[in-house]
Formats: C-alpha cells, structure tokens, sequence
C-alpha cells in the first residue's frame, strides 16, 4: 500500500476511538504522510460568515490564528466555490486551502502547506486527486463527530444562542443534499434568536418531502409550536400518510399539545423524482414559487387551508385541504420561504419585497456558483437590508429537479 493509501486508513482506523476534540492532532499527524505540515480545520460558523480555526481545545485557539471573513480570503473563495486554492509563502512553501465537505454540506476547510517544489500544478495532478480524498475524509469524521460532544458545536456558535434557537437548531436536517434528481438547499436566520421557523425534508425512493413551518408569535412558544409541527410532519410522513392526512395530523397534534389560541402556518410539497411532478398544500404560508431557464415563472397557487391549530374540528379542516399539482421541467427550481423575508424592512422602512428575492436568486444562479453559496448569500443580502437585525424569522428553502450541473456542487 502506497503511504498515501495508508494515511487515509490510518485516518479512518484512528477515529474511530478518538472524541471530537482529539481530531485537529489525529487529522495533522495523518497527513504527514502526503507532505503536509502547518494543517489547521477551519470550520464555518453558524451563519457562514467566518471560517473559524480547530484547535482541539474548547473555546480557545489560541496560537492557531484569527478566524477568515468568508467573504474576503482566499480560505473563503476556497468554501465558497467549492476549489482547491493555493498561496504562495515566503519559505518555499505553499499554503493549500481545501474545501471541507460531507457529501454536499459545506463544514469548512482544510489549510496545509507543501514544499513548492511539484506542488505547481495540484487541480491536475495525484497529489491533489490524494489531498482532495483526504480532505473528504476529513469532513465525513467532522461531520460524524460533531454530536459526541459540545466541542464543534460551541466552536461553530459566535454568539450565545437563545433557547428557543437552541429547539428549532436541534431539530433541522442538513442544510444541503445534491443527488442525481433532486438538490435541496435551506437557511433560517436569525441563528442564534430564531423561534418560530423551521424547515424539514426528506429525499427516498422516487419521492422527495419537503415543508416550511412558521409558529405563531415569537419566543420560546413559537418554537414550540414549530416543533409539534415538525415532529407531527415527520410522524406522518414516515407512516406513510398523504399530503391531506398529513396536515389533519399536524393539526390534530397542535390542538392536543396546546389548549390556548395558538396557529403554524406551513408549506408541504413532494416532488416525483421520476417525472417531475410537483405536488403542494399551503396552510396560511406564502405560496411557493417555480423558476425556470433563471426567470420566476409565477407563484404556485391552490386554495389555501386554514392555519394549522385553530381551534376547528380536524374533519372540517381535513376536509377543506386542496392539493396543487404543476408539472416541473429538468432544471426547474421551487423557492419556499416564510414572510420574514418579504417583509423584512430597512431602517427607512423599504420592504425586502419577492421581486428582490427573484432578482438575487437569478443573479447567483446565473454565476453557476453552488446552491448553497446561492442560500448563503441571499440570506447575507437580507441581513444586510435590515443592517444585521432581522425584526422576525426568515427561513428559505430552494428544490431543485435535475438540476445538478448548473446548481449542485461538484
């Protein structure tokens, strides 16, 4: 086995007694083998705007140098386009920066150093076929460690996160998947104050589910609320339950779990993965939209049913549920979002609006970047319209059908 061969197993073999905060050594140590020194993990933080340095040690990275504006650094253009980049350094050496991904959730990246010397050309060469798979290594125990202990998970945090942040961020899925047929992309800002948004999906077997929740009101009883409905979509759909059944059984939940006037507003969809059938019931929600060739084609539109959890017999509302059905064509994009991004305003009162929405969408997309840069920087624009203070949640959620070699990541 070439040494290069026996630094990946290596790695994987020693993981897998190692705990979350053992990794940055173990990742270090095993790279040697490829001529690596001076490797750091950077991990992007919650709302993607740095690239935070691993050093083992929670809270602290001390002598392993400043977090990276993932806007301006070249370890950023690295995240945000998915490309190896190199830098070169005064020693004979040349810094590398590799983009960290578990299947396509972007966690950060990998920074190492090589002598210059056969280093010029890596996109093409084995050296940089083997940096690459060891950098997929590298996210996949990022990715796989993270829910053994606090450790990544703090290091990614940037602020104290409000408790009902803490529910809705214990609950989401990740934020991106890419397949053949299907991409899914999603954001929920504020990160660390967020209440009553969330987001779920599903991808199987011919079928993809997808849902958008907005709880009543704000705090810590939004976030309940959007929980029940998260966990009451989850159950259903698991057990197999149609759009219909589905929404009487959130409903159902939400009447048994709260006694007062309480509401969720939601979107589900499904999408056939086989013939592009798109499939959706609105319950109070803003209306989905459909874009094609980078042009909005027009929201999606069926009779909308009542929130879910008013105090209304599940019979009566089950029965009042409409199902819309629009056909998508290869390449056709579907954009659910919840008001808190339409109707967020600038200090001199100038609403976010959908058609700046369009207009950002089409733009990113137009520039072939990954989709989860497109999320990313649409959620960094309507950050900034509000000067960095969202005044209620904002939650995106963007379904591709086979649109893979214009907005999935290579």
């Amino acid at each position: 086995m070439s040494e290069a061969g026996w630094a990946f197993d290596a790695l994987v073999a020693d993981a897998r007694l190692a705990a979350p905060h053992e990794l940055p050594g173990l990742i270090a140590r095993r790279a040697a083998p490829l001529g690596a020194v001076d490797v750091l993990v950077y991990l992007v933080d919650l709302q993607q705007h740095s690239l935070v340095p691993f050093s083992g040690a929670l809270g602290s990275t001390i002598g392993q140098g400043e977090p990276l504006r993932v806007d301006s650094t070249v370890a950023g253009h690295a995240f945000q386009h998915l490309e190896l980049m190199i830098q070169q350094q005064a020693d004979e050496r040349v810094r590398v920066w590799l983009p960290l991904q578990c299947g396509t959730e972007r966690l950060g990246v990998l920074a190492l150093s090589l002598a210059a010397e056969g280093a010029e050309d890596l996109s093409q060469s084995l050296l940089g076929a083997r940096l690459r798979r060891f950098a997929s290594r590298v996210a996949e125990l990022v990715m796989n460690k993270t829910m053994y202990g606090d450790t990544i998970v703090r290091l990614r945090r940037q602020a104290d996160m409000g408790l009902a942040a803490e529910l809705q961020w214990s609950l989401l899925p990740p934020l991106t998947f890419a397949g053949r047929s299907v991409t899914v992309a999603g954001a929920l800002e504020p990160a660390y104050q967020v209440a009553g948004d969330s987001l779920d999906y599903a991808v199987d077997d011919v079928v993809t589910r997808a849902a958008v929740f907005d709880g009543m009101g704000h705090g810590l009883r939004s976030a309940q609320l959007a929980a029940i409905a998260i966990a009451a979509y989850r159950n259903a759909r698991r057990s197999g339950c149609s759009l219909a059944a589905t929404v009487a059984a959130i409903h159902q939940a939400s009447l048994d779990a709260f006694t007062d006037t309480v509401f969720t507003t939601g979107v589900m969809v499904e999408l056939d993965s086989d013939t592009g059938m798109f499939s959706w019931v609105n319950a109070g929600h803003p209306e989905p939209l459909l874009l094609r060739d980078g042009r909005l084609v027009r929201a999606l539109r069926c009779r909308p049913t009542l929130p879910l959890g008013l105090h209304i017999e599940t019979g009566a509302l089950a029965a009042s549920v409409e199902v819309g059905y629009e056909p998508l064509e290869p390449g056709d994009l579907v954009l659910l979002y919840s008001d808190g991004v339409t109707e967020a305003r600038s200090p001199d009162g100038d609403f976010f609006g959908e058609q700046r929405l369009i207009d950002l969408l089409t733009r990113n997309l137009a520039a072939q970047l990954p989709v989860a840069e497109t999320i990313r920087r649409m959620i960094r624009s309507l950050l900034e319209h509000q000067q960095g203070q969202l005044s209620d949640d904002a939650t995106l959620l963007l379904l591709g059908w086979r649109n893979n070699p214009v907005t999935a990541p290579s």
